[in-house]
């Protein structure tokens, strides 16, 4: 597995829109002879899901006080907060049928935390890894190009006021697990490591992962690929036309005037609707859920159908729904559509 980290220069990269940039420019033009891995922290962002509602999810009042930058990603999933007090270890592997399969791409994680001590770390629900209850990583892929691509979070250290106040979270999630806050359900791994870990830094951190991830003794032993310049000034214009672009981040959410919202086995799934004379005109289909298809392709298909059960479900019926959503059935999509 080659490994593939934001250095430019000699020097490290903490803006979370380029590290972004450089992973999606890597899948979409990198073709090596073996599986990536791209671990990296970075300054604080929020991270938003491919089909979520940006506006929705945040508070921009403190993303403006204290000079957060949101980025959407290109994989499914939640919103989350994002700092220098997490390890993020995003792989491009090939798919061999790994895709929705968190517990095989979690595996090696939870085996180098054992190693350092958080023996206390196990997977649960559909993407997390938790410790006594509280979530301390959270996953995401998506499919680019036949490679799986994908990622999770390790919370070292926690800011419980940024996250708290950055982000809103949908009530009916939280609601759904039986808890009452966001600082209820997030936990750290930094008190679970073995003595000999507690003082370790980010960097030191991420770097004892990146080593347990790949079998080796110490980093200098990494199979590496070193982005070349003209890697760089391509992944400076995907950065800036897209990762730092409002129309991007936030103007792929929808504003429309019917909204509905519903908790599945395949997670959250948002419908913005607009309705003239008893017939959908527009619609937007949003959420954490984790696609392998284009959304759109559903949306699409339903303007124009009247608001009338047989019809959304006839439509709904010609799509192999798991391939867009994940576990979730033309009956319950039906319902949540008619606001049921």
């Amino acid at each position: 597995m080659y490994l593939i980290e934001p250095i430019r220069n000699g020097k490290y990269v903490t803006d979370g829109a380029v590290a972004l940039a450089m992973q999606v420019y890597v899948q979409q033009n990198v073709f090596l002879d073996d599986d990536i891995l791209f671990p990296y922290y970075c300054d604080p962002k929020v991270e938003i899901g491919k089909f979520q509602n940006t506006v929705a999810e945040v508070n921009e009042q403190y993303l403006k006080e204290h000079n957060i930058q949101v980025v959407r990603r290109d994989t499914g999933g939640g919103a989350v907060y994002v700092d220098s007090g997490a390890v993020n270890v995003c792989y491009l592997i090939q798919d061999n049928g790994v895709f929705g399969d968190f517990k095989r791409t979690y595996a090696p994680a939870i085996q180098a935390l054992h190693e350092l001590g958080a023996t206390g770390v196990e997977q649960t629900g559909r993407n997390d890894l938790t410790i006594d209850g509280k979530k301390v990583s959270g996953a995401a892929m998506t499919i680019s190009n036949g490679r799986v691509y994908g990622g999770y979070s390790l919370l070292l250290d926690v800011d419980y006021d940024a996250m708290e106040k950055v982000l809103n979270p949908n009530k009916k999630k939280l609601q759904s697990k039986g808890i009452q806050s966001t600082r209820a359900r997030v936990g750290s791994i930094r008190p679970n490591l073995a003595p000999e870990y507690q003082e370790i830094t980010i960097d030191e951190f991420k770097n004892l992962m990146t080593c347990k991830l790949l079998g080796i003794d110490s980093m200098d032993e990494a199979k590496h690929y070193v982005l070349t310049e003209e890697d760089w000034k391509a992944i400076d214009e995907l950065t800036t036309k897209k990762y730092k672009n409002w129309d991007w981040n936030y103007g792929e959410s929808p504003q429309y005037s019917d909204y509905r919202d519903g908790r599945f086995k395949a997670g959250t799934i948002q419908v913005y609707l607009e309705v003239e004379q008893g017939r959908v005109t527009k619609c937007s289909i949003r959420g954490d859920f984790f696609s392998k298809r284009e959304i759109q392709d559903v949306e699409t298909q339903l303007i124009g159908v009247r608001m009338v059960e047989e019809d959304i479900k006839a439509v709904l019926d010609t799509f192999e729904l798991t391939e867009y959503f994940g576990a979730v059935t033309s009956e319950e999509l039906t319902k949540l559509i008619l606001g049921e």
